[in-house]
């Protein structure tokens, strides 16, 4: 729990951070961002919340920075972000919830049950967060007559994106808006 609440903090600069640092962009695309930090902001309280009813508190235990290391290497490239961050890492997210869910019920403790609760608010509005993400990377690509297609496997192999590996939360990727092809060609 304290690896996820990581990641939300993170996510509430890296909303931010799109917001701040990609000028020019239509205002829809800055009242998306801020609403995903405001959403990130809760989903971090929560956490927080529940680390602190075991004892715990953020900042306890060592956690990775790879959402932020995206975030710095795609800082000069909005389109590069859009296609890495929500669309890589956090769509990452929406795959091994389901899978933390179940390893957490199996334990089946009061706090481990609190956490699935957690974690199913956490799962839809992230769901949404990709979808944001989804829609400013296909407006990017049509504005700027990019094939995303194309582009993404680009985007990932220069900026050492990783590799995306099942089992996929195929119903999530599609309420983000994934499309059938882009479900089609994630890896076995």
């Amino acid at each position: 729990m304290h690896s996820i609440a990581h990641i939300e903090f993170n996510a509430i600069n890296l909303a931010l951070d799109a917001v701040w640092r990609f000028a020019g962009m239509p205002e829809a695309y800055y009242r998306d961002w801020l609403r995903v930090a405001a959403e990130e902001a809760k989903h971090f309280a929560l956490l927080q919340a529940h680390l602190q009813s075991l004892g715990y508190t953020y900042g306890d235990f060592t956690a990775h920075d790879g959402l932020w290391t995206m975030c710095e290497a795609t800082q000069d490239d909005v389109l590069a972000r859009m296609a890495l961050v929500p669309r890589t890492l956090e769509a990452r997210g929406l795959d091994a919830t389901p899978l933390i869910q179940a390893k957490l019920r199996k334990v089946a403790t009061p706090a481990a049950l609190a956490a699935v609760d957690i974690l199913d608010t956490i799962l839809a509005e992230e769901v949404g967060h990709v979808a944001i993400g989804n829609h400013w990377f296909q407006w990017l690509c049509q504005r700027d007559g990019v094939d995303g297609a194309a582009f993404y496997p680009e985007a990932a192999l220069r900026y050492r994106a990783p590799s995306l590996k099942p089992p996929f939360n195929l119903v999530a990727r599609r309420a983000a808006g994934f499309t059938a092809a882009e479900i089609a060609a994630l890896p076995q």
